[in-house]
């Protein structure tokens, strides 16, 4: 609380009490904060947010469709949005101006289910596949995750990377689409490049 003015003060102290009327289990919520179809979102103690988030679930099967585990902190500007499933784990960080999304206006993936380019987009059969983030995963700076993916535990992915394909547990992984550059070695307590 020292690194906060006066004025940073008051506003965290009005934040705290706002965010036990939108979430009972948050830590804090900092305003302002979009968040659609609460009802379908199901956050744990610890939820933490920065400014300007977005979350939103609109789930086919009328069930909860985003789960936020214990501990997780999003900071400013991270959007969100479940159809199917999105999974977060415990002690999740991500940074600012993340994009998660288990759903897409079209399928483009080769099927029969493919979206005709000369369709107008927002018209398109909404296409979902169901996002697993597993527990101590951090997500860098301006990070995408798109739907169909497993990010393991303890797994860090780079900042302006897009993850299109599962990530296994325990490596950094960085570009677009992220792939794994590094890996942890329980037995040496090292960071170690994946030789190819």
């Amino acid at each position: 609380m020292k690194s906060y003015t006066l004025l940073g003060l008051i506003k965290m102290f009005i934040f705290l009490l706002r965010t036990k009327f939108v979430f009972k289990n948050a830590r804090i919520i900092r305003f302002p904060i979009d968040i659609r179809g609460k009802k379908f979102i199901q956050v744990s103690k610890g939820f933490t947010t920065g400014f300007g988030c977005r979350i939103e679930a609109y789930p086919l099967n009328g069930n909860k469709a985003l789960f936020i585990g214990r501990n997780f902190q999003m900071n400013d500007y991270v959007h969100i949005t479940a159809m199917e499933s999105v999974i977060i784990g415990d002690n999740v960080l991500i940074a600012s101006k993340v994009y998660i999304s288990d759903c897409s206006h079209g399928s483009y993936s080769g099927d029969e289910l493919d979206s005709d380019p000369d369709s107008i987009p927002k018209d398109r059969i909404m296409y979902s596949k169901p996002i697993l983030i597993e527990d101590n995963v951090w997500l860098g700076e301006f990070v995408s995750v798109l739907p169909g993916v497993t990010i393991g535990k303890g797994t860090i992915v780079g900042a302006n990377s897009v993850v299109t394909k599962s990530l296994p547990a325990n490596v950094i992984a960085v570009g677009s689409p992220a792939k794994p550059i590094k890996e942890f070695n329980f037995e040496t307590k090292k960071w170690e490049l994946i030789k190819k």
